[in-house]
């Protein structure tokens, strides 16, 4: 470990209002020299990421630097995440809570490499990230004091806009109305429409996620899985982050996977945010196609007990818990038939899975059509256990008389 360097802060940084605000306040309000960290967890292009450190070094940092995290966001959580078909509240994949763990973790990482007295992050005081990025600080670098200015001064996005105007540095508009976060498993958009639980999400909203073409023409996907994870997209093979990232592209054309999710934050309020994440909704729904087709129903029946559990402690900043681990044993056990390749129909605005295909079908492996042909039985052994099959609610029936 290196010697701590008293007056060095590591921020988490993004790029965006909160972490740029962060820059200027630190040294100011703290007195810290400051080194960026920016971890790529998907969601950036070059110019994004050009961009913020652009953005960064105008600011004033001492060091800027980026890590790539996109593979470990994969192999540490969203395996797992489409494996268990998470979705909150059965319509939310859950598109920031994975990235926001691995970018702390790797902060935290970081800094202690670096020996430093402090680490940042721009959370608020309202939302699920302050969780995260603390719990995450606690765990992994529970000797280096956390700052989060934006939270502690109770500042307003409208406010950190003027300070930054007086630094030197303008903020667009809608950067001030709407917080946007890019990532790898999807795109979420707070702000104006989704303060409360009636005003609709017009479709400009979803744009800012990415740019759809209504003239886009339809066309059926092809998905293969291997062991529950995506390894190929029509036929060309590609590591799981490059086949998210291309199916996200494509998605975002196509404007699938947008959606509104309306539910519990951590800190105990209702929360509303809109998300694009057409990667994830895809991915989801075809993985749980072809497990319908492969796993039997009780396999199916505990897995998504346990998968919604994880979910839940993903989201709520606890995946350090040991109970996680015991659940991804569980989640990679029954995967282990979930092989296959899965056509999607897509067109602008929506999708369906179109048929399913494995070499562990037990549509295959069964002697009988459904509702027609039947040869594992007899017409007399159906009768008989229909019959078995209803003597609980009938003698029920009777000792309520």
């Amino acid at each position: 470990m290196t010697n701590k360097t008293d007056n060095l802060c590591v921020l988490a940084f993004s790029g965006g209002l909160d972490t740029s605000f962060c820059i200027p306040f630190i040294k100011e309000k703290y007195g810290h020299d400051i080194t960026t960290v920016m971890i790529d967890t998907g969601g950036f292009s070059a110019d994004d990421l050009k961009r913020a450190e652009d953005r960064a070094k105008k600011l004033g940092v001492k060091e800027h630097h980026l890590l790539d995290g996109r593979a470990q966001v994969f192999d540490r959580y969203i395996r797992y995440m489409i494996a268990g078909n998470v979705l909150r509240g059965g319509v939310y994949p859950l598109c920031v809570a994975a990235e926001r763990v691995v970018q702390a973790s790797m902060v935290a990482e970081f800094a202690i490499n670096a020996g430093a007295a402090a680490v940042a992050h721009g959370s608020t005081g309202a939302g699920n990230d302050q969780i995260r990025f603390d719990v995450a600080m606690q765990v992994l670098a529970p000797g280096i004091k956390s700052l989060a200015p934006v939270r502690e001064f109770s500042l307003t996005r409208a406010q950190e806009t003027e300070y930054l105007k007086k630094h030197g540095l303008e903020i667009p508009p809608k950067t001030t109305s709407y917080s946007i976060n890019a990532g790898m498993w999807g795109t979420t958009i707070g702000g104006k429409e989704t303060h409360d639980s009636t005003t609709a999400v017009p479709d400009e909203l979803f744009e800012m996620a990415g740019k759809s073409d209504a003239k886009a023409a339809p066309r059926t996907l092809k998905v293969v899985f291997d062991k529950g994870v995506p390894v190929s997209l029509d036929g060309e093979k590609l590591s799981p982050v490059n086949l998210i990232d291309k199916l996200n592209n494509l998605g975002m054309t196509y404007a699938l996977g947008r959606g509104v999710h309306l539910g519990d934050t951590i800190v105990g309020i209702k929360g509303r945010v809109a998300f694009a994440a057409p990667a994830a909704m895809l991915l989801i729904s075809a993985h749980r196609e072809l497990e319908k087709l492969v796993l039997t129903k009780w396999q199916r029946f505990w897995k998504d007990h346990v998968a919604d559990f994880y979910g839940t402690m993903l989201h709520e900043g606890q995946p350090f818990d040991p109970a996680l681990r015991d659940i991804e044993a569980l989640l990679t056990s029954s995967q282990q038939r979930v092989s296959g390749e899965v056509a999607v129909n897509i067109k602008h605005g929506g999708f369906m899975v179109a048929g399913v295909t494995s070499p562990h079908s037990l549509m295959n492996a069964a002697s009988g059509k459904y509702g027609e042909e039947f040869n594992l039985w007899s017409g007399a052994d159906a009768a008989g256990f229909s019959k078995i099959l209803g003597i609980p609610a009938r003698l029920y029936g009777s000792a309520g008389k």
